[in-house]
């Protein structure tokens, strides 16, 4: 991915949190939310501008799953992998989205369509299991719902 205005970009967020406690995390979602993911690009000009190691930048990045170090499909497919899902059928639907998408948690579809994610709780437990697409949420989701949920996302492009 070229970022065109990257340095710009991070100064503007690299500005907005200088001096503030806990900034880095703050900087980090910053420019996730700018691309979708933390470009390693973005990650070495943080560390230039700021001054904080680059090691330090990387640590922060692969603590925290919430961070994205690859650029994301285009619709992010995270399924709710809680108690209640977990116990109303989560694992099958895991299982389904594998054998359709052809991924593993974390990773993109060949095309860049699809991202699936994993996640602890959705907190829509008296809708479990629960599958989101981007902000969408479908619920009491049975392995039969799966492709077309995804069949429904692939006819928008």
């Amino acid at each position: 991915m070229v970022v065109e205005n990257l340095q710009d970009d991070v100064k503007t967020v690299v500005d907005r949190w200088k001096g503030k406690e806990g900034n880095l995390i703050m900087v980090l979602h910053d420019i996730q939310d700018r691309y979708g993911y933390v470009p390693r690009a973005a990650a070495l000009e943080v560390s230039r501008q700021s001054g904080m190691p680059l090691a330090r930048i990387y640590e922060v990045l692969t603590f925290y799953n919430y961070f994205k170090l690859k650029a994301p499909g285009k619709f992010n497919v995270a399924v709710c992998l809680g108690t209640a899902c977990y116990l109303k059928g989560a694992p099958a639907l895991i299982e389904e989205i594998r054998d359709i998408l052809h991924v593993n948690e974390g990773e993109t579809t060949k095309d860049g369509l699809f991202h699936l994610q994993i996640v602890r709780c959705l907190g829509c437990c008296g809708l479990a299991p629960v599958i989101t697409v981007d902000q969408k949420v479908y619920s009491a989701v049975k392995k039969s719902d799966v492709m077309g949920i995804i069949a429904e996302h692939s006819k928008t492009i």
